[in-house]
């Protein structure tokens, strides 16, 4: 177990330039997805590299909970799951899914996708304020009767389960793309075949994700017509969710956006074996690096094998990892982005842009206010906090770098993207002092448990490490 961190935090600043490796935790989007197809699966799966964190602990225990075999392994990264051949073996379960939204959204689908049984899913009071309403309202239109034990639209909920009816559907995930991962992932299981039409406008690359990994399952990835719809093969006997045994979960890419943010911090430079390269893998987030490039750093892939040798292997092999570096041509001058279809990393370039020369705007996040906190909002708060000229809209962000102010705690509202992306920016040594002291201290660092339980662990083992040069 993680050894208990002080709170609040003071992050120690880096006098030397990074250096090193950093193994990063699985993705949690892929663990967590992964964790219910094998669930739906007729044969044992094995999932490597998967991530023990609070999210998939949460969805392992109510697999569980559910009547499903789980076991786990910490020492080698393993999830083995027994599935049951798209069955749900309990009829009754009482689940708690915390604060985890991928557990909620895709427990939720599965609980409705059971040909009888009645379900019970709570979370704590921040779960019970995010979006869940269009998911809710898609599986009562397929017949699961729906009982709000609070505030209409949100957890905690009853679900009295009598399975998918199949047809023409229509979900608004426009609050959050997991809701139709979800109803995606279960399509499969009704009982004629489910025509899911979004409506509202969805952010497309966590539902690719969805897909390929519903693909590498076998035979069972939805078709995308021209209008935007899916239509996903049932389950029969000749076609079933399967794997090859084994599976690897990517290391996560948005873990990865703090590490690779570092060197443009402290300078020097550090490997990330098994990241993917920009563009590669399953997931979206990998964008990030192209944008994090334009700050001033260079990314490069690692290859142990010949270039001749990779035409025959699948891309997401072919990359041992990436190297980042500070690049000494330095940054743009402005930088703007849309973050719509990579949220999860926008923090991390807004704890960054005080370091930044001009105006960082970032556009593209409104959802971002019914995630785990608000994040918009938190992140403007937290930035002037520190000095920084911020203007806030509904959708962005456009911050104007100010002198930094010492001696700041910052308030992570919670959220497991607070406190890593400003632990990095905290990484910075402040001009003037023959010893660095730390000048900004993050409080509940605790939360990070919630996908990166080691990472402020990680960070101090990387600043030692540059001192031994």
């Amino acid at each position: 177990m993680t050894p208990a961190l002080p709170d609040p935090l003071p992050i120690q600043p880096f006098t030397r330039p990074a250096r090193g490796e950093v193994i990063l935790p699985g993705s949690k989007s892929l663990t967590n997805r992964a964790l219910l197809l094998a669930a739906l699966c007729d044969t044992p799966v094995t999932l490597t590299g998967a991530l023990f964190s609070e999210d998939t602990e949460i969805m392992v225990t109510a697999l569980q909970a559910l009547g499903f075999d789980v076991r786990t392994d910490r020492s080698q990264n393993t999830l083995q799951v027994t599935g049951c051949d798209g069955k749900i073996p309990a009829e009754q379960a009482e689940l708690f899914v915390g604060l985890a939204g991928t557990a909620a959204r895709f427990l939720t689908a599965l609980c409705a996708a059971a040909p009888a049984g009645t379900f019970t899913i709570r979370g704590v009071p921040q779960m019970h304020k995010r979006p869940m309403l269009g998911l809710l309202d898609a599986i009562a239109s397929q017949g699961a009767k729906i009982r709000y034990l609070g505030e209409p639209g949100f957890f905690p909920v009853e679900i009295e389960a009598h399975g998918l009816r199949g047809g023409r559907v229509q979900i608004d995930a426009s609050e959050s793309s997991q809701m139709l991962s979800a109803l995606l992932m279960v399509a499969p299981l009704a009982s004629a075949p489910l025509e899911i039409h979004p409506v509202g406008g969805v952010r497309e690359p966590f539902v690719e994700m969805t897909s390929r990994l519903m693909a590498e399952f076998t035979g069972l990835a939805p078709h995308r017509w021209p209008d935007g719809g899916y239509r996903t093969p049932l389950l029969s006997p000749t076609l079933r969710y399967r794997s090859r045994g084994k599976f690897r979960i990517e290391p996560d890419a948005t873990a990865a956006s703090y590490f690779l943010a570092l060197p443009r911090v402290t300078g020097g430079s550090l490997f990330l074996p098994g990241a993917s390269a920009p563009g590669s893998g399953l997931q979206g987030d990998t964008r990030f690096m192209q944008v994090l490039e334009r700050t001033g750093v260079t990314i490069e892939p690692r290859f142990s094998k010949a270039p001749q040798q990779l035409d025959s292997l699948p891309s997401a092999m072919q990359c041992d990892g990436v190297e980042v570096r500070r690049d000494a041509r330095g940054p743009a001058a402005d930088l703007a982005q849309n973050f719509s279809e990579f949220s999860d990393t926008f923090l991390t370039l807004a704890a960054l842009a005080p370091l930044l020369p001009g105006r960082t705007t970032i556009t593209g996040i409104a959802h971002t206010r019914k995630q785990e906190t608000d994040r918009v909002a938190g992140m403007a708060r937290e930035l002037r906090k520190l000095g920084q000229d911020v203007v806030e809209t509904e959708d962005s962000l456009a911050i104007t770098p100010r002198p930094l102010k010492s001696g700041v705690e910052i308030e992570t509202y919670g959220d497991h993207r607070f406190a890593m992306s400003f632990g990095i920016l905290g990484c910075h040594n402040l001009p003037g002092g023959a010893e660095p002291k730390p000048w900004l201290s993050i409080k509940n660092p605790a939360c990070c448990a919630k996908t990166f339980p080691n990472f402020f662990e990680l960070l101090e083992t990387l600043r030692r490490t540059s001192l031994e040069t």
